[in-house]
């Protein structure tokens, strides 16, 4: 039996190589295709561009991986019934439980290391891909600094910082400005503000109060209902932070979520996107159950074009239905544990019944 174990993890395992090294080179490929002509016009060298690519393999091997157990799944399975394998383990009294077996452990390895990828390799891929885009690339100025709980810009005579930006909204939370005296890094003026708008006349900061400083102490204070300030921060320079949390481990990002909590923010889209991180690994381990019992349905008529037309759709239903789910999670309509176990559960029991009906 052990031996019979290792025939098919290493057979399993040949096939995940191939195929997930075969999602990553067509991801790659596709990128590079849609992106080389946009980052050349504007005049990005070619290493920053070949690390560019480089940084952003952790997020295509975590993408891909999913799709690519399940086609391993379906053409190892498949690979061994048209080879009359498969009927000579079961003639020997082999379950197909047994059979399966070292290829429901393996995916489950690797949803555990796509964890671990997604935790401890991911967020360092991500900040530095960010930057070779938006500085080394797109020649943007690194004014804007990302912080766990912060957001800074600082400008000629100013200075702020923002507690969270909402990207749906275009609106900045949690504000605080510092005008500076010129010349000098002393402050003239501070402004506190709920939060705040672009509109026509500039940022439109709303629930402000304003300090005067003379001497190095207030002198006066004004409380108004709205401000406008003008600053050369756009949105367009914020929009990275709406992906902020992508740099983010889960300690991080749960920790985030509770100072937004603390704050007085609604932390339901960063909450979904928290259990989402621990969720969406697993699914390996449901592709390779689902895919299973649909490999077994074929038998010998399933081949290659069987196999790898089944995985693409059921990948791409998987996609769409957890897109959808996990939306409906981070506007509220679901609780956001719920939300990103869902599309997994369903799928779970989709392969239960798949396996109980297999015909032994």
């Amino acid at each position: 039996m052990r031996i019979l174990s290792r025939y098919v993890a290493t057979a399993y395992l040949r096939m995940l190589l191939l195929c997930l090294g075969s999602f990553i080179a067509i991801y790659l490929v596709v990128d590079f295709m849609e992106k080389v002509a946009r980052f050349t016009r504007g005049g990005a060298q070619w290493q920053h561009i070949a690390l560019f690519f480089v940084a952003k393999i952790p997020e295509i091997v975590i993408d891909t991986t999913p799709l690519a157990v399940l086609m391993a799944t379906l053409l190892t399975l498949g690979t061994l019934s048209m080879n009359s394998e498969l009927t000579a383990m079961r003639s020997c009294g082999v379950s197909l439980a047994r059979i399966s077996a070292p290829i429901l452990a393996i995916s489950l390895l690797v949803s555990v290391g796509t964890l671990l990828i997604g935790e401890l390799v991911l967020p360092a891929s991500y900040a530095k891909r960010t930057y070779i885009q938006e500085v080394l690339i797109q020649k943007k100025s690194p004014s804007i600094y990302f912080r766990q709980h912060n957001i800074w810009h600082r400008e000629e005579g100013a200075i702020l910082r923002a507690t969270l930006f909402d990207p749906q909204k275009k609106e900045l939370k949690g504000i605080t400005l510092w005008q500076l005296k010129p010349g000098t890094a002393q402050p003239e003026t501070r402004t506190d503000a709920a939060s705040a708008l672009l509109s026509e006349r500039g940022w439109l900061f709303k629930d402000v109060v304003v300090r005067r400083f003379e001497a190095g102490e207030v002198s006066r204070t004004a409380k108004l209902a709205d401000l406008a300030v003008h600053l050369e921060l756009k949105p367009a320079d914020l929009k990275v932070l709406g992906k902020y949390s992508d740099s983010m481990t889960m300690v991080e990002l749960n920790r985030y979520c509770k100072k937004l909590r603390e704050g007085g923010y609604d932390p339901t889209r960063y909450l979904t996107q928290l259990h989402s991180r621990l969720s969406l690994p697993f699914g390996c381990a449901i592709m390779a159950f689902l895919g299973i019992p649909f490999a077994l349905r074929g038998g010998r008529s399933s081949g290659i074009a069987f196999g790898i037309g089944l995985s693409l759709g059921i990948g791409f239903l998987y996609v769409i239905v957890n897109s959808i789910i996990i939306s409906f999670g981070q506007v509220g309509l679901l609780p956001p544990v719920i939300a990103a176990w869902a599309t997994n559960f369903i799928f779970l029991l989709a392969g239960i019944w798949l396996a109980l009906t297999v015909d032994n």
